[in-house]
């Protein structure tokens, strides 16, 4: 990101935090994100993002105005009632700021919250909503990835990320519509997507809706499901997050009884998206991949090797 993007996002969020002030004294914009698809900076208790260069402006609106309605009220944080703006051709938008997970904590990692929100999120009646809900854009971000990785040049870690990609059905690519895409899903779940509302003693709340839309929500459980499938996310942790989802009613996956029949694609996708971005990300490093890294390859090496009845998609 140019220093010039991220001058002009300070100052955005500044003049929200001091609208008719003609002077600041308080601490500089801090930077919380600064990725290809999006940046983000705080300035007091107001965080403004630019939101990628090529999102569509049409469906970022509708996302918005969702997660204003009262429908998503403790559900989703609410954007702050401020006309969007634009920074270099880049939407901008405004939020509250609010508390995110302690990644120094991992045991007090509130996954019964997120599912808890999660299900809350996909009972919602969409008939209600601003619309139209465009599609919720997981797939699209695992192909995006995949495209990334290709990009960034040969690398014997490819092979096996390629052979899981290629098992997967063509909706999990993004080359077709996703089937049964009737639930309002969050697209890219995982805890750095929530934070406490901004008052003592909040409740967790949801954020980032580039991604939300139209969708399967099995693919929101997808992440954690993937990591607790190459063996990175602990077993209670997994248990405690499927079952709170159920617990509160969530449609993603049978009330009891074996959930992987419906999480074994969208987990699948998530896993080869997550080891495509790790070979990118070292390649253009110029480092090794890390352990964790490489668990994902393995993962991804696994899936390849499937049996032909067992890949994605494939009958039962």
């Amino acid at each position: 990101m140019t220093t010039t993007v991220l001058e002009g996002l300070s100052a955005s969020a500044r003049g929200v935090v001091h609208r008719g002030a003609k002077s600041c004294d308080c601490a500089g914009a801090t930077v919380l994100a600064d990725r290809h698809d999006g940046t983000v900076v705080r300035h007091g208790d107001i965080v403004a993002k630019a939101h990628a260069p090529d999102a569509d402006r049409s469906e970022l609106a509708v996302r918005t105005a969702v997660a204003a309605h009262p429908a998503l009220a403790g559900i989703l944080l609410p954007p702050l009632a401020i006309p969007g703006a634009e920074l270099h051709g880049r939407a901008v938008s405004f939020w509250p700021h609010g508390t995110p997970v302690d990644p120094e904590a991992p045991d007090e990692a509130p996954w019964e919250q997120a599912a808890t929100l999660l299900a809350r999120l996909h009972r919602t009646p969409t008939a209600q909503l601003p619309g139209p809900v465009p599609q919720m854009r997981g797939p699209v971000k695992a192909a995006l990835a995949v495209a990334r990785m290709r990009k960034a040049g040969p690398h014997p870690a490819a092979a096996p990320v390629e052979g899981a990609w290629s098992t997967l059905p063509a909706w999990a690519r993004a080359e077709a519509p996703m089937p049964h895409a009737t639930t309002l899903c969050h697209g890219d779940l995982h805890l750095g997507q929530l934070v406490r509302h901004p008052t003592p003693g909040g409740a967790w709340l949801l954020i980032d809706v580039d991604d939300l839309g139209l969708g399967a929500p099995a693919w929101d459980l997808a992440r954690p499901a993937a990591w607790y499938a190459a063996g990175l996310l602990d077993p209670d942790a997994w248990t405690r997050f499927l079952g709170a989802y159920r617990a509160a009613g969530g449609p993603a996956v049978p009330a009891d009884g074996d959930p992987w029949p419906a999480l074994d694609t969208a987990a699948q996708a998530l896993t080869v998206q997550t080891a495509a971005l790790a070979i990118a990300k070292s390649r253009a490093e110029s480092r090794e991949l890390d352990d964790v890294e490489l668990a994902v390859v393995h993962a991804c090496d696994r899936i390849a090797a499937l049996p032909p009845q067992l890949a994605p998609g494939a009958p039962k």
